[in-house]
Protein backbone atom coordinates (compact mmCIF):
# COMPACT_ATOMS: atom_id res chain seq x y z
CA UNK A 1 0.00 0.00 0.00
CA UNK A 2 2.73 2.96 0.97
CA UNK A 3 4.97 1.58 -2.33
CA UNK A 4 2.01 2.03 -4.22
CA UNK A 5 1.60 5.69 -2.91
CA UNK A 6 5.04 6.26 -3.47
CA UNK A 7 4.78 5.16 -6.71
CA UNK A 8 1.67 7.48 -7.36
CA UNK A 9 3.29 10.41 -5.80
CA UNK A 10 6.17 9.69 -7.99
CA UNK A 11 4.13 9.89 -11.42
CA UNK A 12 2.52 12.81 -10.19
CA UNK A 13 5.46 14.57 -9.24
CA UNK A 14 7.21 13.93 -12.62
CA UNK A 15 3.63 14.78 -15.06
CA UNK A 16 4.15 18.17 -12.54
CA UNK A 17 7.67 18.65 -13.67
CA UNK A 18 6.97 17.82 -17.44
CA UNK A 19 3.84 20.33 -17.23
CA UNK A 20 6.00 23.39 -15.49
CA UNK A 21 8.47 22.32 -18.74
CA UNK A 22 6.45 22.97 -20.97
CA UNK A 23 4.91 26.26 -19.15
CA UNK A 24 8.64 27.76 -19.21
CA UNK A 25 9.41 26.80 -22.71
CA UNK A 26 6.02 28.37 -23.80
CA UNK A 27 7.22 31.24 -22.22
CA UNK A 28 10.40 31.11 -23.72
CA UNK A 29 8.86 31.23 -27.26
CA UNK A 30 6.73 33.92 -26.77
CA UNK A 31 10.56 36.03 -25.57
CA UNK A 32 12.86 34.51 -28.08
CA UNK A 33 10.78 34.42 -31.23
CA UNK A 34 8.61 37.48 -30.51
CA UNK A 35 9.65 40.31 -28.31
CA UNK A 36 13.48 39.54 -27.84
CA UNK A 37 13.85 40.22 -31.86
CA UNK A 38 12.27 43.27 -31.35
CA UNK A 39 13.78 44.72 -28.71
CA UNK A 40 10.55 45.12 -26.47
CA UNK A 41 10.93 44.26 -22.72
CA UNK A 42 7.47 43.65 -21.63
CA UNK A 43 8.03 43.24 -17.81
CA UNK A 44 9.38 40.34 -15.43
CA UNK A 45 13.09 39.40 -14.95
CA UNK A 46 12.70 38.32 -18.84
CA UNK A 47 11.88 41.98 -19.66
CA UNK A 48 15.32 42.75 -17.72
CA UNK A 49 16.98 40.85 -19.85
CA UNK A 50 15.90 41.89 -22.95
CA UNK A 51 16.87 45.50 -21.89
CA UNK A 52 20.47 44.28 -20.64
CA UNK A 53 21.12 42.40 -23.80
CA UNK A 54 20.36 45.67 -25.88
CA UNK A 55 22.68 47.93 -23.53
CA UNK A 56 25.26 45.99 -22.25
CA UNK A 57 25.06 42.47 -24.53
CA UNK A 58 24.61 40.22 -22.17
CA UNK A 59 22.52 36.86 -22.70
CA UNK A 60 19.04 36.87 -21.38
CA UNK A 61 19.47 33.57 -19.77
CA UNK A 62 22.16 34.88 -18.02
CA UNK A 63 20.29 37.96 -16.94
CA UNK A 64 17.30 35.89 -15.53
CA UNK A 65 19.78 33.41 -13.70
CA UNK A 66 21.09 35.61 -11.67
CA UNK A 67 17.56 37.88 -11.26
CA UNK A 68 16.06 34.57 -10.29
CA UNK A 69 18.82 33.20 -7.63
CA UNK A 70 18.71 36.26 -6.03
CA UNK A 71 15.18 36.05 -6.02
CA UNK A 72 15.44 32.72 -4.29
CA UNK A 73 17.83 34.07 -1.97
CA UNK A 74 15.19 36.33 -0.92
CA UNK A 75 12.06 33.88 -0.81
CA UNK A 76 14.16 31.74 1.39
CA UNK A 77 14.84 34.19 4.36
CA UNK A 78 11.85 36.40 3.98
CA UNK A 79 9.00 34.01 2.85
CA UNK A 80 8.31 30.21 3.82
CA UNK A 81 10.09 26.98 2.74
CA UNK A 82 6.98 25.79 1.01
CA UNK A 83 6.95 28.89 -1.30
CA UNK A 84 11.01 28.87 -1.64
CA UNK A 85 10.56 25.50 -2.89
CA UNK A 86 7.30 26.19 -5.06
CA UNK A 87 9.51 28.80 -7.23
CA UNK A 88 12.32 26.49 -7.14
CA UNK A 89 12.44 24.43 -10.31
CA UNK A 90 10.75 27.28 -12.42
CA UNK A 91 13.50 29.61 -11.51
CA UNK A 92 16.27 27.32 -12.41
CA UNK A 93 14.81 26.03 -15.03
CA UNK A 94 13.61 29.18 -16.85
CA UNK A 95 17.38 30.29 -17.62
CA UNK A 96 18.04 26.59 -18.93
CA UNK A 97 15.11 27.18 -21.74
CA UNK A 98 15.98 30.33 -22.48
CA UNK A 99 19.79 29.57 -23.22
CA UNK A 100 19.08 26.79 -25.17
CA UNK A 101 15.75 28.41 -27.37
CA UNK A 102 17.57 30.51 -30.15
CA UNK A 103 16.27 33.80 -30.86
CA UNK A 104 14.82 34.30 -34.10
CA UNK A 105 12.85 37.03 -36.07
CA UNK A 106 9.76 34.79 -36.90
CA UNK A 107 7.42 37.65 -37.25
CA UNK A 108 8.70 41.32 -39.41
CA UNK A 109 5.85 42.94 -38.49
CA UNK A 110 6.51 44.87 -34.70
CA UNK A 111 2.90 44.78 -33.33
CA UNK A 112 2.15 41.57 -34.84
CA UNK A 113 4.86 39.99 -33.22
CA UNK A 114 3.90 41.65 -29.61
CA UNK A 115 0.24 40.38 -29.78
CA UNK A 116 0.98 36.85 -31.16
CA UNK A 117 3.95 36.77 -28.26
CA UNK A 118 1.79 38.31 -25.67
CA UNK A 119 -0.97 35.15 -26.42
CA UNK A 120 2.11 32.45 -25.92
CA UNK A 121 3.90 34.24 -23.19
CA UNK A 122 0.56 34.87 -21.18
CA UNK A 123 -0.67 30.41 -22.08
CA UNK A 124 2.77 29.78 -20.79
CA UNK A 125 2.41 32.08 -17.37
CA UNK A 126 -1.24 30.67 -17.29
CA UNK A 127 -0.24 27.44 -17.10
CA UNK A 128 2.07 27.94 -14.35
CA UNK A 129 -0.71 29.60 -12.03
CA UNK A 130 -3.00 26.80 -13.01
CA UNK A 131 -0.43 23.67 -12.00
CA UNK A 132 0.25 26.36 -8.70
CA UNK A 133 3.94 26.42 -9.84
CA UNK A 134 6.02 29.53 -10.98
CA UNK A 135 8.88 30.79 -12.85
CA UNK A 136 10.19 32.77 -9.93
CA UNK A 137 11.71 36.34 -11.12
CA UNK A 138 9.78 39.32 -10.74
CA UNK A 139 6.65 37.55 -9.09
CA UNK A 140 8.79 36.93 -5.23
CA UNK A 141 8.54 40.51 -4.54
CA UNK A 142 4.89 40.80 -4.70
CA UNK A 143 4.73 37.90 -1.78
CA UNK A 144 7.03 39.50 0.15
CA UNK A 145 5.17 42.87 -0.09
CA UNK A 146 2.18 40.82 0.55
CA UNK A 147 3.57 39.05 3.54
CA UNK A 148 4.63 42.01 5.25
CA UNK A 149 2.93 45.27 4.06
CA UNK A 150 -0.28 43.55 2.91
CA UNK A 151 0.19 44.95 -0.43
CA UNK A 152 -2.37 43.43 -3.16
CA UNK A 153 0.02 41.17 -5.36
CA UNK A 154 -1.86 41.73 -8.19
CA UNK A 155 -1.25 45.50 -8.00
CA UNK A 156 2.38 45.61 -6.91
CA UNK A 157 3.56 42.96 -9.71
CA UNK A 158 1.74 45.33 -12.18
CA UNK A 159 4.46 48.13 -10.70
CA UNK A 160 7.26 46.23 -11.16
CA UNK A 161 6.07 45.24 -14.78
CA UNK A 162 5.06 48.97 -15.63
CA UNK A 163 9.00 50.06 -13.96
CA UNK A 164 10.40 47.68 -16.87
CA UNK A 165 8.14 48.78 -19.54
CA UNK A 166 9.21 52.35 -18.81
CA UNK A 167 12.83 51.42 -19.37
CA UNK A 168 12.12 50.93 -22.80
CA UNK A 169 11.85 54.63 -23.32
CA UNK A 170 15.67 55.11 -22.47
CA UNK A 171 16.73 51.77 -24.40
CA UNK A 172 14.53 51.96 -27.81
CA UNK A 173 12.13 54.78 -27.46
CA UNK A 174 9.29 55.72 -26.68
CA UNK A 175 7.22 53.64 -29.25
CA UNK A 176 8.58 50.30 -28.26
CA UNK A 177 7.55 51.37 -24.34
CA UNK A 178 3.93 51.78 -25.80
CA UNK A 179 4.21 48.34 -27.71
CA UNK A 180 5.55 46.65 -23.92
CA UNK A 181 2.45 48.26 -22.55
CA UNK A 182 -0.05 47.08 -24.87
CA UNK A 183 1.96 43.54 -24.51
CA UNK A 184 0.80 43.91 -20.86
CA UNK A 185 -2.69 44.67 -21.45
CA UNK A 186 -2.94 41.71 -24.06
CA UNK A 187 -0.98 39.42 -21.70
CA UNK A 188 -3.10 40.28 -18.82
CA UNK A 189 -6.43 40.08 -20.80
CA UNK A 190 -5.41 36.98 -21.81
CA UNK A 191 -4.00 35.04 -18.53
CA UNK A 192 -7.50 36.29 -17.05
CA UNK A 193 -8.89 34.49 -19.89
CA UNK A 194 -7.46 30.95 -19.69
CA UNK A 195 -7.43 30.89 -15.88
CA UNK A 196 -10.58 31.20 -14.87
CA UNK A 197 -11.48 28.51 -17.86
CA UNK A 198 -12.38 27.69 -21.10
CA UNK A 199 -14.81 25.59 -20.53
CA UNK A 200 -17.13 28.59 -20.73
CA UNK A 201 -21.40 28.63 -20.41
CA UNK A 202 -24.49 30.55 -19.45
CA UNK A 203 -26.19 30.65 -16.57
CA UNK A 204 -30.12 31.71 -16.17
CA UNK A 205 -33.05 31.93 -13.55
CA UNK A 206 -35.95 31.75 -14.85
CA UNK A 207 -38.78 32.97 -12.88
CA UNK A 208 -43.11 32.23 -14.52
CA UNK A 209 -45.90 33.48 -12.97
CA UNK A 210 -47.90 30.46 -13.27
CA UNK A 211 -46.00 27.82 -15.61
CA UNK A 212 -42.73 27.45 -13.88
CA UNK A 213 -43.90 23.54 -13.45
CA UNK A 214 -44.42 23.09 -17.27
CA UNK A 215 -41.13 24.73 -18.26
CA UNK A 216 -39.44 22.67 -15.78
CA UNK A 217 -40.80 19.58 -17.50
CA UNK A 218 -40.36 20.81 -21.14
CA UNK A 219 -36.55 21.56 -20.29
CA UNK A 220 -36.00 18.39 -18.52
CA UNK A 221 -36.25 16.75 -21.75
CA UNK A 222 -33.23 18.54 -23.25
CA UNK A 223 -29.75 17.62 -22.90
CA UNK A 224 -27.98 20.15 -23.27
CA UNK A 225 -29.52 21.81 -20.05
CA UNK A 226 -29.17 21.25 -15.81
CA UNK A 227 -31.72 22.38 -14.21
CA UNK A 228 -32.01 23.61 -10.08
CA UNK A 229 -34.74 24.64 -8.31
CA UNK A 230 -35.25 26.96 -5.78
CA UNK A 231 -38.07 28.18 -3.63
CA UNK A 232 -38.03 32.04 -3.33
CA UNK A 233 -40.13 34.63 -1.80
CA UNK A 234 -41.40 37.18 -4.30
CA UNK A 235 -40.55 40.89 -3.07
CA UNK A 236 -43.78 42.35 -3.46
CA UNK A 237 -46.35 39.96 -2.85
CA UNK A 238 -44.22 37.84 -0.07
CA UNK A 239 -46.07 34.80 -1.82
CA UNK A 240 -43.62 31.71 -2.23
CA UNK A 241 -42.68 30.88 -5.69
CA UNK A 242 -39.95 28.69 -7.35
CA UNK A 243 -36.94 29.49 -9.75
CA UNK A 244 -35.09 27.42 -11.96
CA UNK A 245 -31.81 27.79 -12.65
CA UNK A 246 -30.18 26.47 -15.87
CA UNK A 247 -26.47 26.35 -17.36
CA UNK A 248 -26.79 25.39 -20.55
CA UNK A 249 -23.66 25.80 -23.25
CA UNK A 250 -23.27 28.80 -25.30
CA UNK A 251 -24.22 26.73 -28.17
CA UNK A 252 -27.60 25.59 -27.09
CA UNK A 253 -28.19 29.18 -25.70
CA UNK A 254 -30.72 30.63 -28.25
CA UNK A 255 -32.67 27.22 -28.30
CA UNK A 256 -33.26 26.81 -24.56
CA UNK A 257 -34.60 30.48 -24.68
CA UNK A 258 -36.63 29.71 -27.52
CA UNK A 259 -38.43 26.86 -26.22
CA UNK A 260 -38.57 28.59 -22.38
CA UNK A 261 -40.72 31.06 -24.47
CA UNK A 262 -42.20 28.41 -26.25
CA UNK A 263 -44.04 27.67 -22.82
CA UNK A 264 -44.72 31.36 -21.58
CA UNK A 265 -43.55 34.20 -23.59
CA UNK A 266 -43.74 36.48 -20.18
CA UNK A 267 -41.51 34.10 -18.17
CA UNK A 268 -38.62 36.57 -15.99
CA UNK A 269 -35.30 35.18 -17.35
CA UNK A 270 -31.78 36.95 -16.19
CA UNK A 271 -28.24 35.69 -18.39
CA UNK A 272 -24.96 35.24 -17.15
CA UNK A 273 -21.73 34.37 -17.91
CA UNK A 274 -20.23 31.63 -16.32
CA UNK A 275 -16.38 31.31 -16.43
CA UNK A 276 -16.28 27.45 -15.81
CA UNK A 277 -18.09 24.55 -14.64
CA UNK A 278 -17.02 21.93 -12.84
CA UNK A 279 -18.36 18.29 -12.61
CA UNK A 280 -22.04 17.42 -14.37
CA UNK A 281 -22.51 16.31 -17.65
CA UNK A 282 -21.92 19.44 -19.47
Amino acid sequence: MGEAMSISRMKQTIIQMGLILVALETITVGIKLFFAPHEVAAGGATGIGILLKEVMGWQISTVVFVINIGMLILAYFLLDKKTTLKILFGSLMLPVCLAITPQVMVVEDKMLAIIIGSVIYAAGIALLYRIDASSGGSTVPPLIFKKYFNINTAVSLLVVDMLVCFSNVFVSGFETFMMATFSSVITLMTMNYIETGLNRKKMLYVMSNNQIAEIQAHLLEEEEVGVTIFDVTGGYTNEGKQMLMLVVTNQAYQHIINEIHAVDPKAFTIVGNVAEVRGGSL
